[in-house]
Formats: C-alpha cells, sequence, structure tokens
C-alpha cells in the first residue's frame, strides 16, 4: 500500500494524512530530545512502549469522560487521531518540586508542593516554550477565558485520576504536560486532549526508592531509559507484542 502524506514532524513523532477525513494518523518514532533539542539520541523501542501507554492511558481517561483525539491504535507504532487545532500551549501540572520550578524558586528537589499547581508555556521551539500567565494566554489570543478555565479544570481532573493510577502500582506522579487541540462539528468547537501521555512528557519515580522512571533518566545520563520505559508499561499491565522494543522498524503503513 501507498504510504500516506506526511503533514508534520516533531521531535518524537510524525504526522501523516489520515484514511477519512478530519482524521490523522500518528507515528511513535524512537528519536529522544532534551533541552530544546541540544541533546539528542536514540532509545531503542521507545516509540513502541510510547504507543501503547498513550493508548492505555487516554482510554482511561475517556473512560472517565475526558474528551480525546484518539480513536484506535492501529499497529505497534501508529494510532489514529481525529486532526485538531492545536492550542499553542503546554499545561504543565507538578505536584512535586523538581526541574525547572526548582531553578526558578530555589525549592528542594522532591519537595511536596502545598497543591496540585498548572502552569502555562507558550509553545514556540525558537523561544524555549517560555512560561507565560494567564494575562498573555488571553491578550494574545491564544486561547480564550473560556477554554483557560476548561483546559485548567481537565488538567486538575486528569491529574486527580492520574495520580490515583500511578500510586496504585507504585509509582509517584510528578509532574506531567498536557497539549489540547479544537475539533469542529457541525460548527460546534470543542476542546480535546490531544499529542501523547508517556514517560516522554510526565516525570514518574518510583515510590518506595525514589529511581525516575521517564526521559529524565537520558536527560542526566542516568542510562537504562527503555528499561524504566518497559517497566512503567509492565506496571500498567500492558504486555509486549509483536514489535517490540528492540526491533525498530521504519513507518508503517496505515491499512
Amino acid at each position: 500500500m501507498a504510504r500516506r502524506r506526511q503533514i508534520y514532524e516533531g521531535k518524537a513523532k510524525v504526522l501523516f494524512e489520515g484514511p477519512e477525513p478530519g482524521t490523522i494518523v500518528q507515528y511513535f518514532k524512537d528519536d529522544a530530545t532534551a533541552f530544546n533539542a541540544e541533546k539528542t539520541g536514540t532509545i531503542t523501542g521507545k516509540g513502541v512502549l510510547n504507543n501503547r501507554i498513550t493508548e492505555y492511558v487516554f482510554t482511561k481517561l475517556a473512560d472517565l469522560g475526558i474528551p480525546t483525539h484518539f480513536i484506535r491504535r492501529l499497529n505497534m507504532r501508529e494510532q489514529l487521531c481525529r486532526q485538531c487545532e492545536i492550542v499553542p500551549l503546554e499545561v504543565v501540572v507538578r505536584n512535586i518540586a523538581t526541574g525547572s520550578l526548582v531553578k526558578r524558586l530555589g525549592i528542594e528537589d522532591g519537595t511536596r508542593l502545598p497543591r496540585s499547581i498548572v502552569e502555562y508555556y507558550y509553545k514556540d521551539d525558537a523561544l524555549g516554550d517560555p512560561l507565560v500567565s494567564e494575562e498573555h494566554v488571553t491578550a494574545f489570543g491564544w486561547a480564550n477565558p473560556m477554554e483557560l478555565e476548561e483546559m485548567t479544570g481537565m488538567a486538575l481532573r486528569i491529574n486527580d485520576f492520574l495520580s490515583g493510577l500511578f500510586a496504585a502500582i507504585g509509582i509517584q506522579l510528578v509532574d506531567f504536560k498536557l497539549e489540547f487541540g479544537r475539533v469542529y462539528d457541525q460548527d460546534q468547537m470543542r476542546l480535546v486532549l490531544a499529542d501523547e501521555f508517556s514517560p516522554d512528557n510526565c516525570r514518574l519515580w518510583d515510590a518506595e526508592t525514589g529511581e525516575k522512571m521517564d526521559k529524565d533518566r537520558f536527560r542526566q545520563d542516568l542510562g537504562g531509559v527503555g528499561e524504566a520505559y518497559q517497566e512503567v508499561a509492565r506496571r500498567l499491565g500492558i504486555e509486549p507484542e509483536g514489535d517490540g522494543p528492540g526491533d525498530h522498524k521504519g513507518p508503517d503503513t496505515v491499512q
């Protein structure tokens, strides 16, 4: 079968034209980047694991009533999604102080925050995805006040649910990044959760040992990155199948 037209290629995924109008195919790569792509590498099998973990999490969130762009997984590296207009914001929820929050505010790394904090970052690689306020978001029209309120509410609901889900398997959900998109049905716009949820865009620590189980292992040269992703999948009950870690392949054709 002929490969479908490529729409966009990012750091960790490639988007292809979908088989039906209003759909796209999201292909997960093994590429790894950090520090705004200043550090690059390959984690064999990462795309397979991130595809499966995203499928698992987005399906659970849909059952909770969170609208998402996810339709179904097509194969080990691709999933079919609703095409949407991405809101140019990264919505970050923090439960424990680490990373940039520690650097900005001088808080001791690992401090549990008095309550979950929601932050907004403007999606622009050239600018380094800067931290912005609600005033910036609404003044520049990246999202209107109602959209911002809806995204924040969904982010906190997602945090409550996933914190419990991960706690049940011995993992602390430290922080995570979400992206949202607009979809249009008969001239009606609604917001949906888009992109992915995987160890690439969240921080996960073992509840007993504090061991990092996410992309910080790549950022900080800790090693065992693929093994950490595999352990997250294992604890979630995701069994490897077919094109598993270590069997890197190119983009699959969409059937």
